[in-house]
């Protein structure tokens, strides 16, 4: 663990970058809003706390690991690409998504 890991400095990281994104400080040049997804639990009680983010979505269990293989197989095949054999999903871990409000905290984009 490193020795700042709960001063607060990820989380300030975080919401520099969000917010720089959202002012159109980006590749695009246009302001733009940020979601995040986490499935680890202090950083979702932080993100909860900070009046700055809030949560859109929540999930209790991964969705069907046989369905995103068969979608990645499908997008290897387009690209002709090899195929894929891994899958994403079919655990139990809750994953929560957040949108960056901003300063303002309210929520338009």
């Amino acid at each position: 663990m490193p020795e700042w890991q709960g001063a607060g400095v990820g989380m300030r990281f975080l919401n520099a970058v969000c917010d720089a994104w959202r002012r159109g400080d980006n590749r695009y040049g246009k302001p733009m809003p940020t979601l995040f997804h986490t499935s680890h639990p202090g950083l979702a009680a932080a993100l909860r706390r900070d009046p700055k983010w809030t949560q859109v979505s929540a999930t209790l269990h991964g969705q069907n690991k046989a369905r995103s293989a068969q979608s990645m197989r499908h997008s290897a095949a387009r690209r002709s690409d090899r195929l894929a054999s891994a899958g994403y999903g079919g655990h139990f871990r809750a994953v929560q998504g957040f949108r960056y409000l901003g300063k303002e905290g309210s929520c338009a984009s």
